[in-house]
């Protein structure tokens, strides 16, 4: 029997093709998972256009930072899968173009709320919702992060703190969503080709970098990442809650 069976899961970060989002659509799908897919006006064709290669993906309008589209996103879902979720995956992240390329220091007011409200604040809002729809029979809650939340990589700025943010938010919704046996993690993948990360400079000589120094002497291809979140969306990983998962070919252990 597919791992997830009978499983529904909702997914938040559809861009395109490249979208680490799709390739975790694509792992869970693999394995039975029913998926409703949101997307932003703007990107509608790209999620329908994908959505459409996995027979009866639905699709649903959303803008995390809108309260009142994120209450009618969740009545659908609820609507679509019978009142049950079991697997939300938060895959969204956004900072101004000159958040990024400005020194840190220089990091605008309202740029950091900005980049706090889109990449942090949203999985709390999510987890808010998610959570009547998870409680009677458990469920995983998934997040992307990096691990520039730790250490410094020049011209992430504002969202290396919002991953930092995010990776507490993962820790704290842990605590309390378990008396429910809701899990929440988050994996840190490597650098990847995708359109969020072409917004930071240097994306390029980084990803040389890493397939020098890591372990494995090579970078990660979305499909790994995607298969992570399969596990921990599974029975497999039921004991698993509140950690950060490395995907990244195992640079991060090294000091350089």
């Amino acid at each position: 029997m597919p791992l997830l069976e009978g499983k529904k899961a909702l997914i938040f970060g559809v861009a395109n093709h490249r979208s680490i989002a799709w390739a975790i659509a694509q792992a869970l799908a693999r394995e039975g998972a029913q998926l409703v897919l949101t997307y932003q006006e703007r990107m509608e064709k790209y999620v329908r256009d994908l959505a459409a290669k996995i027979p009866g993906t639905e699709l649903i309008a959303c803008d995390v930072q809108n309260d009142a589209e994120l209450d009618a996103a969740f009545v659908k879902a609820g609507e679509i899968m019978g009142g049950r979720l079991d697997i939300l995956v938060h895959c969204v992240a956004f900072a101004p173009a000159s958040e990024l390329e400005n020194p840190f220091i220089q990091t605008t007011r309202e740029g950091f709320h900005t980049a706090l409200d889109i990449s942090a604040y949203s999985l709390v809002a999510l987890a808010k919702r998610a959570e009547p729809l998870m409680k009677e029979h458990g469920g995983s809650v998934l997040a992307l992060t990096y691990m520039a939340s730790e250490r410094v990589m020049p011209k992430y700025n504002v969202m290396a703190v919002a991953k930092a943010a995010l990776e507490c938010s993962v820790r704290y919704l842990a605590y309390e969503m378990g008396e429910h046996n809701i899990r929440v993690n988050a994996i840190s993948a490597g650098p990847l080709n995708t359109l969020a990360a072409r917004g930071v400079s240097g994306l390029t000589g980084f990803r040389e970098q890493v397939a020098h120094v890591s372990p494995l002497r090579r970078n990660i291809e979305q499909s790994e990442v995607g298969d992570a979140a399969l596990f921990l969306s599974s029975d497999l990983a039921r004991a698993i809650t509140g950690e950060i998962m490395f995907v990244d070919a195992g640079y991060n252990i090294m000091g350089a």
